[in-house]
Formats: structure tokens, C-alpha cells, sequence
């Protein structure tokens, strides 16, 4: 009879030990998840001779854009504007700038808190030639 209930025992405190496991890798999957699925934002310096018109997001091997970011604003030489409330599925994101004249230039940066990209003086951008 010993036999058993101590073989009882031992089952018991295994499954206390799987589910105080289980619940402690439950409780820390949103902190490590929360690393890039977090909202962000990402500031871009236009320091080029271009006015930034249309301002765009997409996956760093894509040219898929996503939808204007801008929203009418304009991005003048010398200004600068943040995309807020940015989500990142992967570490890096494009982000895509477009002037007055449909030319582009993007820049591939890291998904984190205070992210920014300065477009240099003198950038030339991709019209299509």
C-alpha cells in the first residue's frame, strides 16, 4: 500500500511542476513577443534638396508599399516627421520617401524605440531611369 501512494505522490508533483512551468513560460511569451510587436515610431530628417510628399512602409525585401504615412503633409528640405504607432513583424523596416516628381529614395532601418533615418544632402534619388 506505501507503494502506491508514494507513486501517487510523485505523479502529483510532477503534473504541479509541468503546470507551474506552463505558466511561467505563458507569462513570459508577452515580454519577449512585446520586443518587436510593439508600436513605434520612426523620425525621418529630410536633409536633402527634395520636398517629401508621399512617405511609405514596407518590408525590407519587398516593394510592396503600404499606404502613404504623410497624410497630405509635406516633408520640407531641412524638416523632419515622425510616423507613429509604426508595427514591425521582423527587426528591420523600409521606409520608402517620394517627392514632388514621383523620384524615391529608401533606406532599410532597425525596428526599434527611437529609430530615425536622415536623408543626406546631395541624395540622388530613383526616378525610374
Amino acid at each position: 500500500m506505501m507503494n502506491v501512494s508514494l507513486t501517487n505522490f510523485g505523479r502529483a508533483r510532477r503534473r504541479l511542476l509541468l503546470i507551474g512551468t506552463a505558466c511561467i513560460v505563458c507569462a513570459a511569451l508577452p515580454l519577449l513577443v512585446r520586443t518587436h510587436a510593439q508600436p513605434l515610431g520612426i523620425r525621418v530628417v529630410n536633409n536633402s534638396a527634395l520636398e517629401i510628399r508621399h512617405l511609405y512602409l514596407s518590408a525590407p525585401d519587398s516593394d510592396n508599399w503600404g499606404p502613404d504615412q504623410l497624410d497630405n503633409a509635406i516633408i520640407s528640405p531641412g524638416g523632419a516627421f515622425t510616423i507613429n504607432n509604426v508595427s514591425c513583424g521582423q527587426a528591420e523596416i523600409k521606409v520608402i520617401a517620394e517627392d514632388q516628381n514621383g523620384c524615391f529614395v529608401s533606406q532599410v532601418i532597425a525596428c526599434a524605440d527611437n529609430s530615425s533615418w536622415t536623408i543626406p544632402a546631395g541624395v540622388t534619388p530613383n526616378c525610374g531611369n
